[in-house]
């Protein structure tokens, strides 16, 4: 007869603070290899039935149809950017312009400093002047950080479509290796698992670029009404930057203010953040909500530690990855039962289903609450 011991509660805590530890350790050490590892397996995810269109219905090989799915993948990506780069190129032509508005609306500031702090031009140069040295002196590591962001971000992408290509080749692989890797009487719920990942991983990009849509849309209009130069490029660089929780549409909102301030009055300004307040607001409260939120269920106090902790080991991808590996831990979690009270934990109050047992505790300490509660004084009198 099997002997079953408990691990007590201090070994317990112990063992899982240490596995926290080490898996920090790890994903900071491996984030060259991680951060692409797991973009290419989210887009894997959803490339895969364009993949099994053309095995299926052009009878490609499976090798074949993943080198056209991404290729395909890659060209969107690419023509995207290029409707971009030919709006930047118009603003490159007219910089001149540009510096003429700059230059006038530096003027403008010099007289009212004067005006207002008693401050003559002489003295600001001589405070720009000394500044400027500064910053020159300092440009260097600044250009150097901007170089090595760059040319990690090539790496980063290049790999990511070199595991999009072996991940959609070796799918079926590696399922059957998750079958294999656990017992029989399990395999229903590791098929759960996958087609609960697959489904969460589909719906939450698609959503995700459904929200870039609408976020670029409302921006084109909004800047449009505002009568903006460049409200195409503003528009989609607005909705491609919103992808990036909080700091996103920051970034964005001063990129914009920057180019009107450069190419129209400054009265334009005010109406411009407005606009943006607005976006902003409609976004959070209606379309991330009904749209992406939806489809991951983890609640905000959560998210907000994911965004935080995803920052500080990988940093603006790391902001991007953290709320889709949460929400592929949500769904390991509840389907080990075990781990289910972390998956109870990580989502909102209806995305976990508790045990009977606990709903029928909490009924009843609810009940003995409502009972305990003092009556009222017109009760009390009578």
């Amino acid at each position: 007869m099997e002997v079953i011991r408990k691990w007590p509660f201090y070994l317990k805590l112990t063992c899982t603070l240490l596995s926290i530890i080490c898996l920090t350790f790890i994903s900071i050490i491996g984030k060259a290899i991680l951060v692409p590892l797991i973009l290419g397996f989210l887009i894997s995810i959803l490339l895969s039935p364009i993949s099994t269109f053309f095995e299926r219905y052009l009878f490609l090989p499976r090798a074949i149809s993943s080198i056209i799915t991404t290729l395909l993948f890659a060209a969107f990506i690419l023509g995207i950017f290029y409707l971009i780069a030919l709006q930047m190129a118009d603003i490159a032509n007219e910089w001149p312009v540009f510096q003429m508005q700059i230059i006038e609306a530096f003027i403008d500031l010099q007289k009212w400093i004067h005006h207002t702090f008693g401050i003559n031009s002489h003295a600001q140069m001589e405070y720009l002047t000394k500044n400027v040295k500064t910053t020159i002196e300092t440009s260097t590591i600044v250009i150097e950080k901007v170089l090595s962001i760059v040319s990690s971000m090539t790496v980063t992408v290049l790999f990511t479509f070199l595991y999009i290509v072996f991940l959609l080749i070796y799918r079926g692989h590696l399922v059957k290796f998750l079958y294999y890797a656990f017992n029989s009487n399990t395999h229903d719920q590791v098929y759960n698992v996958i087609t609960s990942i697959q489904k969460m991983v589909k719906q939450y990009l698609i959503g995700l670029f459904l929200q870039m849509l609408i976020v670029s849309i409302l921006s084109f209009i909004s800047f449009s009404i505002l009568g903006l130069k460049y409200k195409f490029v503003l528009a989609i660089l607005t909705g491609v930057l919103n992808v990036v929780p909080y700091v996103g549409i920051i970034i964005s909102l001063i990129v914009t203010l920057i180019i009107t301030f450069a190419t129209m009055s400054t009265s334009k300004l005010f109406f411009v953040l407005i606009a943006f307040i607005a976006i902003h607001a409609i976004d959070g409260n209606v379309v991330m909500p009904k749209i992406v939120g939806s489809k991951v269920k983890i609640n905000s106090l959560i998210v907000i530690i994911g965004l935080v902790i995803g920052e500080m080991t990988w940093g603006i991808m790391g902001m991007l990855l953290s709320i889709p590996i949460l929400a592929l831990m949500k769904i390991v979690f509840d389907n080990v039962t075990e781990l289910k009270p972390w998956g109870y934990l990580l989502g909102d109050e209806n995305s976990t289903e508790i045990d009977e047992d606990l709903n029928s505790f909490l009924a009843k300490k609810k009940a003995l609450r409502l009972k305990k509660k003092p009556k009222k004084l017109d009760e009390t009198i009578e």
